[in-house]
């Protein structure tokens, strides 16, 4: 499909169409993320439960399956955060984005280098931040997105961060189709980034059965009781049984998932250990909290790698209720666009009238 939308978020980066893919965990690997790319949206790797040598790997993979641009998203947290930045800026990832601010140096380590750099941000105060530190845009989500969120709705947040910073402001939280897109750019934001919506594809490789778990679910709730931040997911029997556990049995399984993702990611006591503290400090945590920090990447595994909806977590955002099928990334995107099109000709239409 040729390019129908042209914005400062297209513009900037490369890409045909002002949508993006988000960085999740254990979803957003070289086959989604290049099958985004191919379509013309801007498809964005997760790195946290990944090594280094898995991460080169991935971003091999994901070049020889496309020519087109693609993102790196990076813990601006992990104790080798560094080291990661390195090996974005070797193999010239066109995008790095964040889940937190990350400090103002390694912005300007990015830049130099000629990478985007897109942090997300929940507030206002957190965009005027990165935009004062040199970031080329904001992706911003509202309450209504999956995995961890705040409680302030998109269509409130999106306008405050819009006129608070000159630089381009990615719509997230709540987005599923071309209407959305249209009402996003109505907004002033560049385009959209979608989590939700990508992970139901063809092309994303989460399990089928597990697919069908999403496609027949449409009650999500906020929870603290995966790591002690809001988390929104699923309403599983298993997270109505954490929502029920004590404390203490929270701990207990917090530290054997700790060791189950000590053993998965490669890292040492040590490395965790630092990147406990790194988080302890950047978001102001209990030690309990940055102990069920480990409970994210585990839980989620069982789901969306094992196909264990029943031993898992699954991430979703509100939209979950309004998808009812598995488009191939090209197929949702064309779409997405085609439909955001119509709409603002429409609305052009009928001012004209």
């Amino acid at each position: 499909m040729e390019q129908v939308l042209d914005t400062p978020l297209t513009r900037l980066i490369g890409v045909r169409h002002p949508v993006v893919q988000t960085g999740m965990g254990w979803v957003a690997g070289p086959r989604l993320v290049s099958a985004v790319a191919n379509a013309g949206g801007l498809g964005v790797l997760a790195s946290a439960t990944m090594t280094l040598d898995q991460l080169a790997s991935a971003i091999a993979e994901v070049r020889s399956r496309t020519d087109a641009p693609f993102g790196v998203n990076l813990r601006a947290d992990a104790s080798d955060a560094r080291d990661r930045i390195d090996l974005l800026i070797k193999h010239g990832v066109k995008v790095a984005s964040f889940a937190l601010a990350p400090r103002q140096e390694l912005i300007a380590r990015l830049k130099d280098a000629g990478i985007v750099v897109v942090p997300s941000v929940g507030a206002r105060r957190h965009a005027e931040k990165v935009a004062a530190w040199g970031a080329d845009a904001v992706l911003v989500q509202g309450g209504e997105g999956g995995g961890h969120t705040g409680a302030v709705a998109t269509t409130l947040l999106l306008p405050q961060v819009v006129d608070a910073v000159d630089i381009p402001v990615i719509a997230a939280g709540g987005f599923f189709d071309g209407r959305g897109l249209a009402a996003a750019l109505a907004y002033g934001a560049a385009g959209v980034a979608m989590g939700t919506r990508f992970l139901l594809t063809r092309d994303s490789s989460v399990p089928d059965a597990v697919k069908r778990t999403y496609l027949g679910m449409s009650d999500t709730v906020v929870t603290r009781q995966v790591d002690g931040m809001p988390h929104r997911v699923l309403r599983t029997p298993l997270v109505d049984a954490l929502e029920r556990s004590g404390r203490v049995s929270g701990l207990v399984r917090a530290v054997r998932n700790a060791a189950r993702f000590r053993r998965v990611s490669g890292m040492s006591w040590t490395g965790m250990i630092r990147d406990g503290l790194a988080m302890k400090h950047g978001k102001e945590l209990t030690w309990s909290q940055v102990l069920m920090a480990a409970n994210t990447p585990m839980l989620l595994k069982a789901a969306m790698v094992d196909g264990r909806p029943d031993l898992g977590v699954m991430a979703s955002g509100q939209v979950v209720a309004l998808i009812d099928d598995l488009p191939s990334c090209e197929e949702l995107i064309d779409g997405i666009v085609t439909q955001a099109a119509d709409v603002l000709r429409g609305i052009g239409a009928n001012l004209a009238g």
